[in-house]
């Protein structure tokens, strides 16, 4: 099995742009709560519990995190509880209001991702590598830490690997 560092070290080699990352900390979290909204249903409620093909998907996304790293996989399935939490209210909301929330959010997050993608220069992880997709979420979240300053040695792993994130020149834009 993959560890964590070879995990993020191969999707870093996707995202080594500024611009890239930031759209990433944008669309990333936008697909991800699109795609638990648009699995909230169908759904039904049992014992206070709103049951849909969301659970069993967001349960095995966690102990994916999990088994990786119980930091961000405890981080990651805090989120991710949010997000069936935010999919339950959704689904028991109007047709028209739970499908334009999802589909929106979906459609809008991946454009903002080919953004990024345009800067980089480079395709999305995905394409090479479905894991990617589940990779993402766990990426951003392992960015935002190391621009908290945390997790230094995995952070300096993954640029031993793929190199550091890249420094826009700004004259060059000028």
């Amino acid at each position: 099995m993959k560890t964590l560092t070879d995990h993020l070290a191969q999707y870093a080699a996707y995202h080594r742009d500024p611009r890239n990352l930031l759209t990433h900390f944008i669309g990333i979290p936008m697909i991800v709560v699109a795609v638990a909204i648009l699995l909230s249903r169908p759904g039904a409620e049992y014992a206070g519990l709103w049951l849909s093909p969301l659970l069993p998907v967001a349960l095995a996304a966690a102990v994916f995190y999990l088994r990786l790293d119980l930091r961000y996989g405890i981080l990651m399935a805090a989120f991710l509880a949010v997000c069936v939490w935010l999919g339950a209210v959704l689904a028991r909301a109007p047709l028209p209001l739970w499908l334009s929330a999802g589909l929106g959010l979906f459609v809008v997050g991946w454009i903002i991702q080919f953004v990024g993608h345009y800067f980089e220069g480079r395709k999305p992880a995905f394409v090479d590598d479905l894991s990617g997709l589940i990779v993402g979420p766990l990426f951003v979240a392992a960015e935002l830490g190391f621009l908290c300053g945390l997790r230094e040695p995995l952070r300096l792993a993954i640029e031993a690997r793929v190199g550091p994130v890249r420094q826009r020149d700004r004259r060059a834009e000028a």
